[in-house]
């Protein structure tokens, strides 16, 4: 207990430094534009959840929520829902449950081991945040630590969910649309896995990334 106090008492001002800055890029990244903003929130947050670290402190934190909050939902299951995917071959059904639905920090071994693997679900997360908060207006109107949980347990689809209901009960919003249901399915799940599979393939075929990159001690 002595050595961990002595430890953390050792890192934690380089630790905190590093989250202060995280979380101040975050918040500039809030202010720029839609298209900007999607981009830097979905790739950052998203990043911050396979990391070994608490994506979901790091925006409750920051209250963040709204069309930032749907750019990180965006990120953080182009990550959980990407590496699921790709590694499906290697993992199977129990990786796929567990990645998706659990956490894509389960893969940081293996991205230490080869950091090409982390490639295809960020670039996806890049591609998926613009089109979270241009074209579907994707917002995270409930719970601010929602934003960080991306497919988890499905935590930030239920937060959008919940969002919508408020914006009704606000009457900022009329009624949840297909369009809606459409936007949340496609950010979340459907785009994931068909832009990182597609990313995934020439780096596959250049050698980047080899059969068993992705294996998870399951």
């Amino acid at each position: 207990m002595t050595v961990g106090v002595l430890v953390a008492m050792g890192c934690a001002p380089t630790i905190g430094a590093a989250a202060t800055a995280v979380g101040r890029t975050i918040m500039w990244a809030t202010e720029l534009q839609p298209f900007y903003m999607g981009i830097l929130v979905s790739v950052i947050v998203g990043m911050i959840l396979t990391l070994p670290i608490s994506s979901a402190a790091i925006c409750a934190a920051l209250s963040l929520t709204g069309l930032a909050g749907g750019a990180a939902v965006a990120g953080c299951c182009a990550q959980m829902v990407g590496f699921a995917v790709m590694s499906f071959r290697e993992n199977r059904w129990g990786g796929l449950f567990a990645q998706g639905l659990g956490t894509s920090m389960l893969q940081m071994g293996n991205i230490i081991r080869n950091p090409r693997i982390w490639i295809p679900p960020t670039v996806a997360s890049a591609i998926t945040g613009p089109i979270a908060t241009c074209v579907f207006r994707l917002q995270m109107n409930g719970p601010a630590i929602a934003s960080g949980m991306g497919a988890c347990g499905m935590v930030g689809q239920i937060g959008v969910y919940t969002g919508w209901l408020n914006d009704i009960s606000a009457g900022t919003k009329e009624a949840i649309t297909s369009f809606d249901w459409a936007g949340l399915l496609l950010i979340c799940f459907i785009l994931p896995a068909a832009l990182t599979c597609t990313i995934a393939m020439p780096l596959r075929k250049k050698g980047w990334i080899k059969a068993g990159d992705l294996k998870l001690d399951l």
